[in-house]
């Protein structure tokens, strides 16, 4: 009896022994498992496109649960979208996108990527949907906009099948530009969850199941760490360029600083401004939707500037080349009723083509004057000056100017001591002069 009594002992106590081992291991591996989070702030671009395919990259490396973007978008360029919803269905990491702080939104392209991710979620006070561009040229009705917006319509109906979420809302999102709030997307199955902030966020996350395309797994988030993963120095600079307004101005300062640099030839320091904002600015450019119609206006423009100052048009180039430049800024960035971008702003435009028209009406237009004025320093300002001999011309003599010895040659006939002679030319330290007439006077 006391054999079998110790024998239970020794079972509950390895019974025991395990539960507590397994309460331990499990506690540790929940607060080994870590969640890589990053934030889209503004327009979506290849910039930001490039920072969410590295993050998804880095999240499957240091093989996190997951991967949290805070994204708050008023929408951006579809070509970009479509980069960030592939590598979002091709990651072996689940991807959550959380619309958040309070007062974010995700519209247009934020549709997309939201509907995109394996498991979408939206913080308090938020919105999502799409948007029109507003923009200088108005909403364009094309047959090009129209197979434009069905595509986007097919791309849409697919992600919210494949995620399981209200097709008939995201074709109306694309259609229609409807937006609703967060417990609006959350009743209409637009969105998964929901969640306050970050630490709500986790433990709603804690336990779901996710599939991958690797096979299915459960989220252990609830005491996770969470690691900051922050667009990196030269991504924020590339991020900003995308702005149209930042890529307008960058291009408009090469243009002057060359310019500048070649009619003031060894200034240098405007030649290598111009250029490394000129590389920039088509750099900038290649990320958005240019219409070239619009940069040919623009140096159209420049152009009829030059002309003006060589030729004399009683301000009608001038007219033409501001009316070339403001028409050519208005066009330059192409719209599409499915992407919002920062359009041009007018106050940039105002204030860029009447800084142009000033620059070369004056800046410019003052230098060619001060090139083909006379000298008025120099031997080569001496010429058609009076002079007198102090020495006679037989040809080779002296002559005095502006209390200064002169060796003068007479380029005629010789000349007298003390006869007044008007200067022909200098070649040297030598006056060729002239007897001078009266009638010359």
């Amino acid at each position: 009896m006391m054999i079998r009594k110790r024998f239970t002992w020794i079972q509950r106590s390895v019974f025991s022994l395990c539960l507590l081992t397994f309460l331990l291991i499990f506690t540790s591996l929940s607060y080994s498992q870590k969640v890589l989070s990053i934030h889209i702030e503004g327009a979506i671009n290849p910039s930001s496109a490039e920072y969410i395919h590295n993050a998804i990259e880095e999240s499957q490396k240091m093989q996190a649960a997951c991967l949290i973007i805070h994204l708050n978008t008023p929408g951006g360029l579809l070509e970009s979208t479509r980069k960030i919803v592939g590598d979002i269905f091709q990651s072996t990491v689940p991807v959550v996108v959380y619309v958040s702080p309070e007062g974010s939104r995700a519209a247009s392209a934020g549709v997309f990527i939201t509907m995109a991710a394996n498991i979408s979620a939206m913080a308090m006070g938020t919105n999502i949907g799409a948007a029109h561009p507003v923009t200088m040229q108005g909403n364009v009705d094309s047959i090009m906009n129209m197979k434009m917006t069905n595509d986007a319509v097919a791309f849409i109906r697919t992600i919210a099948e494949k995620r399981g979420k209200n097709v008939d809302w995201a074709e109306e999102a694309v259609r229609n530009s409807v937006s609703i709030t967060e417990q609006e997307a959350l009743e209409k199955n637009v969105i998964d969850l929901v969640a306050i902030d970050d630490i709500d966020l986790l433990r709603l996350l804690d336990g779901r199941e996710v599939k991958l395309s690797s096979g299915t797994v459960v989220l252990h988030t609830k005491n996770a760490k969470v690691v900051q993963n922050d667009m990196g120095f030269f991504a924020k600079i590339l991020d900003k360029m995308s702005d149209p307004n930042i890529a307008y101005l960058l291009i408009m300062l090469g243009f002057y600083g060359i310019l500048f640099e070649l009619f003031s030839p060894g200034a240098i320091f405007p030649g290598i401004v111009g250029v490394i904002s000129l590389v920039l600015g088509f750099y900038a450019m290649s990320m958005l939707p240019v219409n070239y119609a619009g940069i040919a206006l623009i140096l159209f423009g420049i152009v009829l500037f030059l002309l003006e100052i060589k030729i004399t048009s009683h301000g009608i180039l001038t007219i033409g080349g501001i009316i070339s430049v403001l028409m050519g800024s208005m066009i330059l960035f192409r719209s599409s009723p499915l992407e919002n971008i920062a359009s041009l702003s007018w106050t940039v435009i105002i204030s860029t083509t009447a800084v142009t028209a000033l620059f070369f009406l004056f800046v410019v237009g003052i230098g060619l004057k001060a090139l083909k004025a006379k000298p008025v320093s120099g031997a080569s300002a001496l010429i058609g000056k009076t002079a007198q001999t102090i020495s006679a011309l037989d040809p080779d003599g002296l002559v005095k100017i502006m209390g200064e010895t002169w060796k003068a040659t007479a380029v005629a006939d010789n000349i007298q001591k003390d006869e007044k002679v008007i200067i022909k030319s200098v070649q040297g330290f030598t006056l060729f002069v002239d007897l001078l007439k009266e009638d010359t006077i």
